[in-house]
C-alpha cells in the first residue's frame, strides 16, 4: 500500500467492505440481538492525519456490548463463542475446562467436553444449550469426559462417546429426546471413544482407544479394599461406664474376636445404644464384617446400619450361620451369639456413598449389647493423597494403599468434594520439584485397568485463578515395553469435582518386590497463565478399575442401529472392524469423517496396507489414500472434495509429497496430497473452519489450525512466520493469512470445534483474542482504522515484562524495561515532504531489506519507503517522546549509542530533510540511567525543551528539564528551582511551560510545576498541593490553554483524574480501577452534543489512553469521559495472550478545540467579506439614485427631449426673444415653455 493513498483516503477503513461482509455473516436474526454502542462522534476534520501508537497486535473500536480486551484463556478453560456484527468473536458462556464437541439436536445444541460447569451451571461433561436464549440446561448423571457427539434427529437420539460412566455404560451411551440416558446394546467400550460418525450405510462408526465392548467389572476377589476406621472420629451413645469397656475405639482394628478389657465395647445394662463413625472422605462400602461379643454372656442380638448424610437404613444380604441360607435384613438384622461363629459378613444390597454411619443396637443377649470388632470393605481401589484415608495397617494385606509426598502440603476441607484433600501453595515461577505426591494402590490382581485421577473443584476453596497445570506419570508393571505410563499434563482449573482418565492397560499386582505407583508434580513455569504471586496445586485420590470386556476390536466398531443385540461372531463381516483388526497393537483412532460415499479414518495406526489414515467406501473397500501419512493424525475437517488433516507427520508414507509438516490436504478427486504452504513446526490438534472477507464484499471459508507449534514454515517467496499455536489458511489464496498484504482481523488462541446452527449462525468453542484489525504497534485513524505501510514486529526480548508492558511509573529508569510497541509518533510535511515518524521499542523491516530497531521513518513522497537510523543506536534502546522542530526530529527515551561519532544519551537529533543525523546535542547524564520522557518545542521559537530523569546536559548542571537552543546548538538551564522526574509537559502559552511528574520546586514536593520564560523561574502550579500524587499525563482543557487536565498515581497506587478550571482543581468524579495506568490525555471536540457538566462542555470529551480499568467492564486501552461517565473507546489485544495498551493518539494538526461547524478557510472569509462590501456599495448607489429621482419628481421635473427631431422643431416653434426674456425673470415653479 502507498502512504499517499491512505493519507488521502484513510485506507482500510473499518467501514470498508470486508467489515460489512462480516456484519452480514454474523447477523443473528433469531438467536440474539447485539446492543450497539453509540458513536463517540469525534470531530477529526481539522486534525489532518491521525495515528494511534501503542503495544498491541490488534485493535477495535468499541462498537457492541460483548467486545472485550480479555485475552484468550491459557488455563485450559474454554468459551462458547459467536461473532458480533463487526466480525469480532465474543464469548457467550464460560466453561471451566475444554469443550471438545458440539452438535445440534432438535433445536438444541448439545455440548460435550472435559468441563464440570458451563455458564455457571454444574453439568459435568455434557450440557444442552438453547441457541435462541443461550440458556444452559444440565444433563445429569454422567461422570467423566465427552469427546464426540453424533446428533441423529430422525432417530431421536444423540450418540455420546468419550471417557465416562453413564447409565451403567462406559465410554459410549445415547441421550434420548425424552431427556433420559439409554445404554447401547453393547454397554460401551473398554477404552475411550474419540470420534463418532455415520457411514454412508447409515451405520454408526465409533473410533477410539479400545480393544473390546463392555464395561468395568468387580475384581475376582470382591470386597478387597479395607475402609480405614482407625482414623475416623468414633463416638458412642449409651455406652457402659465400666472401665476398659466404655471406649468405642476398642473394636477398631480388632480382628481376633477376643473378649476382655480394651478389646470389647459394651452398652449400658438393658439399654439400646449406638456406635458412630464419621470420616473426612466418602466411600461406597460393599461389605460389613461384625465380631459379636460374649463378654459376661452379653452380646448384640439385632441391629441396623444407617448411612449418613442421607440418613438411610441400609439393606443387607447374609448367610444365616445356623441354616446356611442366604437371607436379607434391613432394620432388624440379627447377629449370632454362637461362640463358634468368629464373625459374620453382611453385604450391602445397594452401593450408596456415605461419609459417616451409625450402628444401632436394638436388642441384646444377656444384660446388654456390645461388639468385639467391626470392619468395612469396598470394591473400589483408591489411593488417597492424605495417607489417613488409605487402608489401615491392620488390613489383611502386606501392601496396603499409601501415599508419600514432598513439599508444603496442607489439608483442605472437603467443602462440596467427596473428601478432604491436600493443597500446596508454590511460588512462581513454579519448579517441577517444588512438590510431589506419589500414590501406591493396593492392586490385588494383575489385569487390564482404567486409571483415573480425581481433582476437587476450585470454587469451594476459591483457588480457580491460582490453579494451573500438573504433570502425571506412573510405573505400572515390573517389566516390559509398557512398564511406565507416558507423562500427561492436566489442568486443575475445574470449578467442580472431576476425574481425568490417565491410562487404560496392563497393571501388575502389588507385591513385596513391586508396587505400581502414580506420581503427580507441577508443570514448571506457568508464570504467565496464572495471575498473582503463587500457584496452587491440589491432590486428592487416584482410582483403579478392573476391565472385563469382549475383545476382538482395535479402535474401530461399526454399529447397526436397527439391531437390538450385538453378536461378536458378526464382527468379521464389518469392513471397519476388519480394518481395525489389521492394526498393530496399541493403535488408536482419533478422528472420523464421512461423505456420501466414503468414511475417512485417522489416528495412530499401521498395518500392511495403511498408515495413520485410510478410507472405507460404500462398497466396504479400504482405500489407502496414496499410502497414508508417516505420522499420527489427530484432527480432520472435510470440505467438499478436500480433507484437511492435522497431526504429527511430515510426508506421505512413501515420501512422495514434501512440505506436509503436521498439516496437509487430501483431494479425493485426484487422490493426491498437497501441502498447506510448507506446514507448521509442531503438532496440529484441531482444524476448525470459519469465514472472513479479504478481497471484496463476499465472504469466504478459511481454515483455522490450533496446536503445539510456534512458526509457519517458509515456502516460495514467503519466509517463516511466527504463529504461537494458531494459524489461518486462506484457501482462495493458497497462503497463510499473515502472509497476505490485506487488512485482516486479529485472531489468536484456540478453536476446538464449531457447529452451524443456521445458514448465518455458527457457534464456536475455544478461547480467542479477537480484534477487528490486525496491526502491531501503530494504526491510522483518519477514516476508521487502517494499517501504516510498515511491517512492525515485537522486540526480540523484554527483560522485565509486565502485563501489557505498563507500570505505575515508580521511577522512569525502572519503567522502561517492559516497554514494547510504538510509544510515540509524529507527522512531518515541510516543502512537499510526507514523512511519518514512529518511535518506541520494536523491530521493523526497512525497504532495503535491513532491520530497523525502535525508530522508523515512512516517506510517503518516496513510494512509502521505510528507513531507520542504522546500527549506531543499539536495539535495546527505547524511544518515549518525539518532537519536530523545523526539518528536524528530536527523539528521546532510554537511548544511548553514537551518531556520526558523537555520544548519544537520552536524546538524539535527526534531519528529516537530509535523512541523516544532525550534529548531536551534548549527551545528557545522570547518576542513574538517563530517560527522556517528554519533548516540547516552544511555540514560535527554535527552543526544544526536554524533560525526564537526568542531572546534566553535557557539562551543564541541568536536572529534570533542559532547553536545547537550535539557533546556537547549545543547552541552557531554565531556572534553578526544579528537580525530580518529569513525566509530561505542555505549553499553556508562548511563554509558560507546565511540567508534571514527581518533582520538587525549591526543595518542596510538587507534582505539577510551571516555568515562565520571561522571568526564567519555576514555581509550583496553582493549587498543585491539592494533587494526591505524581502527575503522569496532562493536556490542555480549553482552547486558550488556561485550563488543564491531569492524571496521576496516588500513594495507594490508585489513579486520579483532575481538572484545573482556571481558578481551582476539581475531581473528574469517576472511579477507575486499581489496575489503571494512564499514558496520555487528550481533549476532543464532538459533532453531537452530550449533557454538559461542570468539568466538560457539551461539545467536548476527554480521551484517556493507556490501560484503563473501567468498573463493570474491565480493561480498555482507551476510554472517553463525557463529564459524567467513562466508557471504552478502543480495545486492543496482543498475540502473546496478554492485553494490549495504547500509548497515545498523534495528529498532523493540533486543532482539537476547533469544530468543523465553526471553521472556514481564511481565503473564503476574505472573499465573502469583499462580496459583502461590494454589495453594500451597490445598494448605497442604488438608494441614492432612487432618492434623487424621488426628489425630482416631487419638484416637477420632467424628462428632457432626447430626439434630434424634437430639438429641431422646438427651436422653430419658440421665438428667440421669449427664450432670452426668461433669463431675467424669477422662476417660482417649473420652467415654462
Amino acid at each position: 500500500m502507498k502512504l499517499s493513498r491512505w493519507a488521502t483516503r484513510g485506507n482500510f477503513s473499518m467501514s470498508s467492505s470486508w467489515v460489512l461482509a462480516l456484519t452480514s455473516l454474523a447477523s443473528f436474526t433469531r438467536a440474539i440481538t447485539f446492543n450497539s454502542i453509540p458513536d463517540a462522534n469525534l470531530d477529526t476534520s481539522q486534525l489532518g492525519r491521525i495515528g494511534i501508537a501503542g503495544d498491541f497486535s490488534g485493535i477495535s473500536f468499541y462498537q457492541y456490548e460483548g467486545q472485550t480486551e480479555q485475552p484468550f484463556n491459557s488455563n485450559g478453560s474454554s468459551q462458547l463463542l459467536t461473532r458480533l456484527p463487526n466480525g469480532v468473536f465474543t464469548s457467550i458462556l464460560e466453561a471451566d475446562a475444554s469443550i471438545q464437541t458440539m452438535c445440534q439436536f432438535q433445536g438444541q445444541v448439545i455440548i460435550g467436553g472435559n468441563f464440570t460447569s458451563l455458564g455457571g451451571v454444574q453439568s459435568p461433561g455434557i450440557a444442552s444449550l438453547d441457541p435462541n436464549t443461550f440458556q444452559v440446561t444440565k444433563i445429569a448423571n454422567l461422570s467423566g469426559q465427552v469427546n464426540s457427539l453424533l446428533c441423529d434427529d430422525a432417530a431421536g437420539k444423540v450418540y455420546v462417546g468419550g471417557s465416562f460412566r453413564a447409565a451403567d455404560s462406559t465410554n459410549a451411551v445415547t441421550w434420548l429426546a425424552s431427556k433420559t440416558w439409554a445404554s447401547l446394546p453393547f454397554a460401551g467400550f473398554n477404552g475411550p471413544v474419540n470420534s463418532i460418525t455415520k457411514a454412508p450405510s447409515g451405520h454408526v462408526i465409533f473410533g477410539g482407544s479400545f480393544t473390546g465392548l463392555g464395561n468395568t467389572s468387580a475384581p475376582s476377589t470382591p470386597d478387597g479394599q479395607v475402609i480405614n476406621l482407625s482414623t475416623a472420629t468414633i463416638e458412642a451413645d449409651q455406652g457402659t461406664s465400666a472401665a476398659g469397656f466404655s471406649d468405642p475405639k476398642n473394636i477398631v482394628c480388632k480382628t481376633g474376636g477376643i473378649d476382655g478389657s480394651g478389646n470389647t465395647w459394651l452398652l449400658q445394662d438393658n439399654t439400646p445404644g449406638a456406635w458412630r463413625a464419621t470420616f473426612n472422605y466418602g466411600f461406597e462400602p460393599t461389605k460389613l464384617r461384625l465380631w459379636n461379643t460374649h463378654q459376661d454372656g452379653r452380646g448384640t442380638r439385632t441391629w441396623r446400619f444407617t448411612a449418613q448424610p442421607i440418613n438411610g437404613i441400609m439393606n443387607f444380604t447374609y448367610i444365616d450361620p445356623a441354616t446356611n441360607q442366604n437371607l436379607t435384613c434391613t432394620s432388624e438384622c440379627p447377629l449370632s451369639d454362637d461362640p463358634t461363629v468368629k464373625f459374620q459378613d453382611f453385604h450391602f444390597v445397594n452401593h450408596v456413598g456415605m461419609n459417616a454411619f451409625r450402628f444401632d443396637v436394638s436388642a441384646w443377649y444377656g444384660n446388654g449389647g456390645g461388639l468385639d470388632g467391626i470392619e468395612l470393605f469396598q470394591d473400589d481401589i483408591f489411593a488417597y493423597a492424605i495417607d489417613d484415608f488409605n487402608e489401615p495397617s491392620c488390613a489383611n494385606t502386606t501392601t496396603p494403599s499409601k501415599a508419600t509426598r514432598t513439599g508444603p502440603w496442607t489439608v483442605t476441607q472437603s467443602g462440596q468434594s467427596s473428601s478432604q484433600y491436600l493443597s500446596a501453595q508454590l511460588p512462581k515461577p513454579v519448579a517441577s520439584d517444588a512438590a510431589s505426591v506419589v500414590f501406591y494402590p493396593d492392586i490385588r490382581e494383575s489385569g487390564e485397568y482404567i486409571i483415573k485421577l480425581y481433582t476437587p473443584g476450585c470454587l469451594q476453596d476459591n483457588t480457580c485463578l491460582r490453579r494451573g497445570q500438573i504433570s502425571v506419570s506412573g510405573t505400572l508393571t515390573s517389566s516390559g515395553a509398557n512398564r511406565t505410563m507416558q507423562s500427561r499434563v492436566l489442568y486443575q482449573t475445574n470449578e467442580f469435582d472431576k476425574y481425568d482418565q490417565l491410562y487404560i492397560g496392563s497393571m501388575d499386582a502389588s507385591s513385596d518386590s513391586f508396587r505400581p505407583s502414580i506420581t503427580m508434580t507441577p508443570v514448571p513455569g506457568q508464570s504467565q497463565s496464572i495471575p498473582g504471586d503463587d500457584f496452587v496445586m491440589v491432590a486428592q485420590r487416584v482410582g483403579f478399575e478392573l476391565i472385563n470386556s469382549t475383545g476382538g476390536l482395535n479402535g474401530l466398531f461399526e454399529y447397526d442401529p436397527s439391531r437390538a443385540t450385538i453378536d461378536p461372531s458378526d464382527f468379521s463381516s464389518s469392513a471397519f472392524i476388519k480394518l481395525g483388526s489389521s492394526f498393530s497393537s496399541d493403535s488408536a483412532v482419533a478422528s472420523l469423517a464421512a461423505t456420501s460415499d466414503r468414511t475417512y479414518v485417522g489416528g495412530n495406526f499401521t498395518s500392511d496396507n495403511v498408515r495413520n489414515i485410510a478410507a472405507i467406501n460404500s462398497n466396504g473397500q479400504t482405500m489407502a489414500l496414496d499410502g497414508g501419512l508417516n505420522g499420527e493424525v489427530l484432527s480432520m475437517y472435510l470440505s467438499q472434495d478436500q480433507l484437511f488433516v492435522g497431526g504429527r507427520f511430515n510426508n506421505t508414507q512413501n515420501g512422495s509429497t514434501s512440505g506436509l509438516s503436521n498439516v496437509a490436504v487430501y483431494d479425493s478427486a485426484s487422490d493426491q496430497w498437497t501441502p498447506l504452504g510448507a506446514g507448521v513446526d509442531g503438532i496440529v490438534t484441531s482444524i476448525v473452519p470459519t469465514t472472513l472477507n479479504l478481497t471484496d464484499s463476499t465472504t469466504e471459508q478459511v481454515i483455522t489450525l490450533t496446536g503445539d507449534f510456534s512458526h509457519l514454515l517458509a515456502f516460495g517467496n514467503n519466509g517463516a512466520g511466527k504463529a504461537d499455536g494458531f494459524a489461518i489458511w486462506v484457501k482462495s489464496q493458497s497462503n497463510w493469512l499473515q502472509n497476505l498484504d490485506v487488512p485482516a482481523p486479529l485472531l489468536d488462541g484456540v478453536l476446538s470445534t464449531s457447529v452451524e446452527v443456521s445458514d448465518n449462525e455458527t457457534l464456536y468453542a475455544g478461547s480467542l483474542s479477537s480484534q477487528a484489525l490486525r496491526a502491531y504497534g501503530a494504526v491510522t485513524m483518519s477514516n476508521g482504522l487502517g494499517n501504516f505501510p510498515i511491517n512492525i514486529q515485537p522486540p526480540s526480548s523484554l527483560p522485565s515484562a509486565s502485563a501489557s508492558g505498563l507500570s505505575k511509573r515508580a521511577s522512569l529508569a525502572n519503567s522502561t524495561g517492559a516497554v514494547a510497541g510504538v510509544v510515540a509518533g509524529a507527522f512531518y510535511e515541510n516543502d512537499g515532504r510526507n514523512i511519518t515518524v514512529l518511535g518506541g521499542h520494536f523491530i521493523a523491516n526497512a525497504s532495503n531489506g535491513s532491520t530497523i530497531y525502535n525508530l522508523a521513518f515512512i516517506d510517503g513522497a518516496d513510494s512509502d519507503s521505510v528507513t531507520g537510523v542504522g546500527a549506531e543506536i543499539p536495539e535495546d534502546s527505547v524511544f518515549l517522546a518525539l518532537a519536530i522542530q523545523g526539518d528536524n526530529v528530536f527523539a528521546g527515551g532510554r537511548v544511548n549509542g553514537t551518531a556520526q561519532g558523537s555520544r548519544v544519551n537520552g536524546l538524539l537529533s535527526y534531519s528529516l530533510a537530509s535523512k541523516s543525523f544532525n550534529a548531536q546535542p551534548p549527551a545528557l547524564d545522570a547518576n542513574n540511567s538517563v530517560v527522556v520522557s517528554a519533548i516540547s518545542v516552544r511555540p514560535n521559537s527554535g527552543d526544544v525543551y526536554v524533560g525526564g530523569s537526568f542531572d546534566k546536559a553535557g557539562s551543564l548542571p541541568c536536572p529534570s528539564v533542559c532547553v536545547f537552543s537550535t539557533g546556537n546548538n547549545q543547552w541552557n538551564r531554565p531556572g534553578f528551582e526544579l528537580d525530580g522526574e518529569v513525566h509530561s509537559m505542555m505549553w499553556s502559552s508562548d511563554s509558560v511551560l507546565i511540567a508534571g511528574g514527581n518533582l520538587t520546586v525549591n526543595d518542596t514536593a510538587a507534582f505539577l510545576a510551571s516555568y515562565d520564560t520571561s522571568s526564567s523561574r519555576w514555581s509550583a502550579f496553582s493549587g498543585a498541593s491539592n494533587l494526591p500524587g505524581p502527575v503522569n499525563a496532562l493536556t490542555a482543557a480549553s482552547s486558550d490553554r488556561s485550563q488543564v487536565w491531569v492524571a496521576g498515581t496516588e500513594s495507594n497506587g490508585s489513579t486520579y483524574l483532575m481538572k484545573y478550571d482556571g481558578s481551582s482543581w476539581k475531581s473528574a468524579g469517576v472511579t477507575l480501577g486499581q489496575k489503571t495506568v494512564v499514558r496520555s490525555l487528550q481533549m476532543f471536540t464532538v459533532t453531537e452534543s452530550h449533557d454538559s457538566s461542570d468539568i466538560l462542555d457539551s461539545n467536548q470529551i476527554l480521551m484517556i489512553t493507556g490501560s484503563i480499568e473501567i468498573p463493570e467492564f474491565g480493561i480498555a486501552s482507551s476510554a472517553i469521559l463525557n463529564g459524567t461517565t467513562v466508557r471504552p473507546y478502543a480495545l486492543t489485544s496482543n498475540i502473546d495472550g496478554m492485553t494490549g495498551s495504547i500509548s497515545r493518539i498523534f495528529v498532523q494538526n493540533e486543532n482539537f478545540f476547533t469544530s468543523s461547524d465553526e471553521v472556514m478557510p481564511l481565503v473564503f472569509v476574505a472573499l465573502i467579506g469583499l462580496a459583502i462590501s461590494l454589495g453594500l456599495m451597490v445598494l448605497i448607489v442604488l438608494a441614492g439614485l432612487a432618492l434623487d429621482r424621488y426628489r425630482k419628481k416631487r419638484e416637477g421635473y420632467i424628462p428632457a427631449p432626447t430626439s434630434m427631431f424634437d430639438r429641431g422643431s422646438g427651436m422653430q416653434r419658440i421665438p428667440p426673444h421669449e427664450l432670452l426674456n426668461s433669463l431675467n425673470q424669477r422662476t417660482p415653479g417649473a420652467p415654462q415653455v
